[in-house]
């Protein structure tokens, strides 16, 4: 799917997770435009029907109303159903089930002003060595490069590749300022925030070629605090991955 296509409604879904939430914003946006409707209607017959006229005088005392309270309690009862019986169990279905780590992909996504750094461990699955008091203006994640196992480790920045039908755990996190980790086709958002590593999953259903945002203003630089985002076969992640490793041990 080309990342052009995003149509004119809500953008591709891609996530095995995104038909829950995708449901959830349409009822939401239904709802608001009933309520928005009905308002503009009611406003319009006051307008009318209580205007300036010869022979009528403003009357100062409330009206008492049996259809307006019970329209209240409708709203609040709708308002009720959605957060209890919509909301709750699609937030609930996505963050008590997450993925094993045998089975997903980790990944460690560190954003900076302004650009996002992917962090992956390498073939052998293990990350090397990071500590804070390492990071600077060359060496943003920290990286201790004598660790043997970080020799294989595979940083990207601005380009984040993944496998389809696999799930992927992203450690979440930020060197300065939040920034939010944002993919629209995937349903993914999640603020990046300065000394908290925050863990998001999620899983591909279809491959293409997307793009990552920051959904939150952080700077002068904000609107070049973009990723391109490769959802790719298996042989296609193998083999990037493959030619990054042998791209840092050269």
């Amino acid at each position: 799917m080309d990342q052009s296509v995003y149509g004119w409604w809500l953008p591709p879904d891609v996530s095995v997770h995104g038909a829950g939430i995708d449901h959830l914003i349409s009822v939401l946006h239904y709802f608001m435009a009933v309520l928005f409707v009905g308002w503009g209607i009611f406003f319009a017959y006051t307008l009318v029907r209580f205007r300036k006229r010869e022979g009528h005088a403003a009357t100062y005392e409330p009206i008492s109303g049996s259809f307006s309270k019970y329209l209240e309690i409708a709203v609040a009862l709708f308002e009720v159903f959605v957060l209890l019986g919509l909301s709750m169990p699609v937030w609930a279905s996505y963050k008590n089930d997450p993925p094993s780590e045998a089975e997903a992909l980790r990944v460690r996504v560190t954003a900076q002003q302004f650009a996002w750094n992917f962090h992956y461990a390498g073939p052998d699955g293990k990350f090397g060595r990071t500590d804070q008091s390492l990071v600077n203006r060359m060496n943003p994640l920290g990286r201790d490069f004598d660790d043997p196992v970080a020799k294989d480790d595979v940083v990207s920045v601005n380009i984040f590749h993944f496998p389809v039908d696999k799930p992927v755990v992203t450690e979440v996190r930020s060197l300065d300022v939040i920034h939010s980790f944002s993919i629209p086709v995937l349903r993914v958002k999640q603020d990046a925030i300065p000394g908290i590593n925050v863990p998001v999953w999620f899983e591909a259903k279809e491959t293409g070629h997307f793009q990552l945002a920051c959904a939150q203003l952080c700077g002068s630089g904000h609107y070049r605090m973009g990723a391109e985002v490769f959802i790719d076969t298996a042989e296609q992640y193998g083999a990037w991955i493959d030619g990054k490793v042998k791209e840092a041990q050269e």
